[in-house]
């Protein structure tokens, strides 16, 4: 089988399944990725350098940029980014490009699943049209009870009499970089076929990899399955987040309003505030939806609202910084700041769309002379919006101590923050890092 993206998607599903028997082929157009993984190294910080060298060395997985060898897998499982353009809409042109090397390469039989997320419609309108060049077809039809008794469910049993040319499902991707509680194996897969034939023969693949497989009746389903998980989040999260504001203005300590609410035992889930949104989905996933809502001339203005409220949150904390700074009679023209954590949550090195990088760019936008330090990030590659050619300062009391303000973007674990506050003039903490510091309280300022 094959995995095209070797990201924080593609390479830990391509170990799970060369683990669990198949014969995996990594694709990546990025050759450094291929020469690392070929070299048994990993690029990704929670995926030891041992399980890729392992699975490399029993020849369990193999890992090329030859997309000619897409003919030879019996199913292609595509995990390649969906970010969004410099107009907020979404951009599909690496799913498309993708599916064009596919379909290149498409014979009868093969399985073709899109794990990116996107907006419902895509797998049918936009992946299923592109595969169809080939000459082949996948008729759209509605997953029915009855097929699952068809294929991959029972011994012996066999494919409707006119099964489709290939097969075609969507099943969203639920990884979760860092997260020590749920393995990409343990968490639930959902499965939606354009045919009842391509959802079975999918679960048929993701129950030898994943402990509980769910289909659903079609692509649809599962692409707003998906993106109902995420606008969940960035909903709840813009809330508090509005919360966050007024309790600031109120003199109201949001963090322990939090603590409290939370002591009730139903009816309330706790989200936390902080600098903004980062990672693929959240920040990202909502818009996806609205612009397709376009569509139907339905105005999503909930999950649009919830949106701008996050998206505006690396300015909240930029106007802090500089009230702050003026508070000590300092102007955030010329101020050296020294931001703590680029990654998009702690603990891990992953920078898609965090809001410490837009933090970074405001900064310098108002004259600030920015540096950074994050323990999983020692340099600031080339991104598609920043360019910033930093590379992490060493961390020292004598570094601390030379910087007007240090910002708290990212609440790495292995931070000394009694430290940190202790060796620093200002602080602006954005999560609520220092909370048990007891030393030094009227240097911090919380926003």
């Amino acid at each position: 089988m094959g995995v095209i993206g070797l990201g924080y998607v593609g390479l830990p599903l391509s170990l799970l399944f060369a683990r669990s028997g198949f014969p995996t082929t990594g694709f990546d157009i990025d050759p450094m990725k291929i020469a690392q993984l070929r070299s048994g190294q990993s690029y990704i910080r929670h995926i030891p350098s041992a399980a890729v060298a392992s699975e490399i060395e029993h020849k369990h997985l193999s890992a090329t940029d030859d997309f000619s060898a897409l003919a030879q897998m019996d199913a292609i499982i595509v995990c390649v980014p969906t970010p969004l353009d410099e107009h907020r809409e979404p951009d599909l042109s690496f799913v498309r490009n993708t599916v064009l090397k596919i379909s290149d390469h498409l014979r009868a039989g093969q399985l073709v699943v899109l794990e990116s997320t996107t907006y419902p419609g895509t797998t049918e309108e936009v992946v299923l049209p592109i595969l169809e060049r080939s000459g082949l077809r996948c008729p759209i039809a509605p997953y029915r009870a009855e097929d699952a008794g068809r294929v991959g469910n029972h011994a012996g049993k066999e494919l409707p009499p006119s099964p489709p040319d290939f097969f075609l499902a969507f099943s969203p991707e639920r990884e979760d970089p860092g997260n020590k509680q749920f393995k990409t194996h343990q968490i639930p897969k959902l499965i939606g076929g354009v045919n009842g034939p391509s959802a079975v023969l999918a679960q048929a693949l993701y129950r030898h990899a994943f402990e509980q497989t769910l289909i659903v009746s079609s692509s649809r389903v599962a692409e707003m399955a998906k993106l109902l998980e995420n606008i969940y989040r960035c909903v709840n999260i813009a809330l508090i987040n509005e919360l966050k504001l007024l309790a600031l203005r109120m003199g109201v300590d949001v963090w322990e309003v939090i603590e409290a609410a939370k002591t009730k035992p139903f009816g309330f889930t706790p989200f936390y505030p902080g600098p903004g949104l980062g990672g693929h989905c959240i920040p990202i996933d909502p818009f996806y939806l609205t612009w397709k809502a376009r569509e139907y001339e339905f105005p999503t203005r909930f999950i649009e609202l919830a949106g701008e409220i996050n998206a505006a949150m690396p300015e909240h904390v930029v106007e802090a910084i500089s009230n702050a700074l003026n508070a000590r009679k300092q102007c955030l023209q010329d101020a050296r700041i020294l931001v703590l954590g680029v990654a998009y949550k702690k603990d891990v090195d992953d920078l898609r769309e965090s809001p410490a990088l837009r933090i970074m760019e405001l900064l310098q936008g108002r004259g600030g002379r920015v540096d950074y330090h994050d323990p999983y990030v020692p340099r600031l590659p080339k991104l598609r919006r920043y360019d910033f050619g930093l590379s992490a300062i060493e961390l020292s009391p004598a570094a601390l101590a030379s910087y007007d303000a240090v910002v708290i973007a990212t609440d790495h674990s292995s931070y000394d923050y009694s430290a940190i506050v202790r060796h620093t003039r200002l602080v602006i903490d954005t999560r609520n890092a220092t909370r048990d510091v007891s030393e030094n309280r009227d240097k911090i300022v919380r926003c």
